[in-house]
């Protein structure tokens, strides 16, 4: 029941920030994102703390969230020509501190656990974008994680492991859905070894996204198809029609949280208005 609760608050938490992200993203909400949504969790009124004094609600779920979003709460300050404001950037210092990030970078699946390398990569993009947004702040610093398994379109689509350590690389299912997982990572400014394999997994993205909406699972479909915009942005030639790919998604799979954030960005990474 406790265990419940708080993932619940935090879940709820991360929707209320990409719903505020979108906002901004749109123009039809304020300037700031951290900013307003650590003040509307203070302003709130708290949960009841009896679960061991933690307290499921409020600044603690608003914090995680901002680590849940990663690089994306500041999506609106890349994709549009606005200034990101100073209270934003002390906002989002004051969560990067609040959870600092590793110190080490976790081994990279699958030699390790795949949840840890993930957030290293999350952490890594919020803090690279806050840094080129805003020079002057000093958010914790976060380590460059360890490259990823290359996709093997070759390979059996199911196909796990493999990847650096001269066994082949994975099958494009598993390999899609951890990019799918990275996507807040697919902004313009950004480049590392996982924008790299993107690159080289264009054939992998596109049968990743496309088996994502034909299995109804438009949240990750939305996330995949961020990569294959981001490509598309990047001058990359592609096996599908991205665009298509978005409006299928959008009919079908509008939640107006992170869903619907992740197709807005797409959109404006193809250079596309619209909601």
């Amino acid at each position: 029941m406790i265990a419940e609760r708080l993932r619940a608050a935090y879940e709820a938490s991360a929707a209320d920030l990409a719903r505020g992200a979108l906002g901004v993203l749109r123009g039809a909400g304020g300037t700031a994102v951290v900013a307003d949504h650590l003040e509307a969790a203070q302003a709130g009124p708290p949960m009841a703390a009896d679960a061991g004094g933690v307290d499921a609600g409020g600044v603690a779920a608003a914090v995680s969230a901002v680590r849940v979003l990663g690089a994306d709460v500041l999506a609106p300050y890349v994709l549009v020509d606005q200034r990101l404001p100073p209270e934003e950037s002390a906002a989002v210092c004051l969560c990067v501190s609040a959870l600092p990030p590793v110190r080490q970078s976790p081994a990279a699946p699958p030699g390790g656990p795949e949840a840890p390398w993930i957030r290293a990569w999350i952490d890594w993009g919020l803090v690279t974008v806050l840094a080129g947004l805003d020079p002057a702040a000093r958010p914790a610093a976060a380590v460059v994680p360890q490259q990823p398994p290359r996709c093997d379109d070759s390979a059996p689509r199911h196909r796990t492991g493999g990847g650096s350590d001269g066994d082949g690389g994975e099958g494009w299912v598993p390999w899609s859905l951890r990019m799918g997982q990275l996507a807040s990572l697919a902004l313009p400014g950004l480049d590392s070894p996982v924008h790299h394999l993107a690159r080289c997994g264009v054939l992998a993205l596109a049968r990743g996204a496309t088996r994502a909406v034909l299995r109804g699972d438009f949240a990750t479909a939305a996330r995949i198809t961020r990569w294959l915009a981001w490509l598309a942005a990047d001058g990359v030639p592609l096996p599908v029609n991205v665009s298509l790919l978005v409006r299928e998604i959008a009919l079908r799979g509008h939640d107006g949280g992170r869903c619907t954030l992740d197709l807005a960005i797409a959109r404006r990474l193809l250079g596309e208005e619209g909601p």
